[in-house]
């Protein structure tokens, strides 16, 4: 909107007829902001393999449990053979994107603008692909079913994390309460106390720093949270707050675990930089994704289904 005048005085700005005074497009960009994404601190790569194209699969072996029986004098020795199933991990997913730019308006343009459209375009491919690792089902009926539930523990068997019909209720009073309960779910299952991690909702961060453990210095971590959303540590997990968890209603479902529970492969298929194939005088980038993962190790991880007290 051009500055006000009195009627009949003549408008020098770009809208009027003279337009002596030009209009400024500034050289910067609009900051833009991204949900943190978690997937690489809480799932491991150790099976990635040579990934080429979507529909390889990915054999991961395993060590068969040896049995262990009691002996007396004289019995005679019975010998098993050993034998364990393979996991297979499919790479049986794949997100693309696409974007076109004309000639003109690239030249013609005081801002790279391919590579600014390209570099969102791998912020939403991380996003895109978090999004649906939290909403897939299979990633909860994978987990070991004393890891979640109002009756969770494999020894104490009355530890409640919440079910979809009735989540706990997570306030600033028992927050810690909860994080300390989904420990113990773990140390039931003889799981390592290294390297656990705890993917929460942002608004049960804000609860955490409204308790008795308020800041970040007394969790381990004085500095701002980062990209990934690391907030510290509590009960010897590393907190991430995340967006993009599943959440149904007013219920969210918080995952705690350790990296050995799912594996995660990936791989940038192709990314192309194309003309276009008509008259047109433009540029064509495109990219593909292909991505697969799998639990290896139910007994590794659990979810906490909470709401907002």
């Amino acid at each position: 909107m051009a500055f006000p005048r009195e009627p009949g005085h003549p408008d020098y700005a770009a809208g009027g007829r003279s337009k002596f005074i030009p209009e400024i497009w500034s050289g910067k960009i609009l900051t833009k902001y991204y949900d943190y994404t978690v997937l690489s601190q809480i799932t491991n790569t150790d099976y990635e393999g040579e990934i080429k194209k979507q529909g390889d699969t990915v054999i991961i072996r395993s060590i068969p449990d040896i049995t262990v029986v009691d002996h007396a004098i004289g019995q005679t020795v019975t010998y098993e053979r050993p034998e364990s199933q393979a996991i297979t991990l499919l790479i049986d997913k794949g997100k693309r994107w696409a974007i076109e730019l004309d000639n003109i308006v690239k030249v013609q343009s005081d801002l790279p603008l391919l590579n600014k459209w390209t570099d969102d375009a791998a912020m939403q491919m991380k996003i895109s692909i978090e999004r649906s690792f939290f909403n897939d089902s299979s990633i909860y009926a994978g987990m070991a079913a004393a890891n979640a539930g109002s009756s969770a523990g494999r020894i104490s068997g009355d530890i409640n994390l919440g079910t979809v019909a009735s989540p706990v209720t997570i306030s600033k009073d028992n927050v810690i309460d909860f994080i300390v309960d989904c420990g113990t779910v773990l140390d039931e299952q003889n799981v390592p106390e290294t390297g656990r991690w705890f993917v929460i909702p942002t608004w049960m961060a804000g609860m955490i720093k409204k308790s008795d453990v308020k800041d970040a210095s007394m969790m381990g971590d004085g500095t701002s949270v980062l990209r990934n959303g690391r907030i510290g540590m509590i009960d010897r997990f590393t907190l991430y707050s995340s967006n993009l968890l599943y959440k149904t209603s007013n219920k969210f479902v918080a995952l705690f675990g350790v990296r050995d529970a799912i594996t995660f492969a990936t791989q940038i298929v192709k990314t192309d930089h194309i003309p276009t194939p008509s008259d047109a005088f433009a540029e064509r980038v495109r990219g593909l994704q292909v991505y697969g993962y799998k639990t290896i190790k139910p007994e590794a991880y659990g979810a906490l289904i909470i709401t907002k007290g």
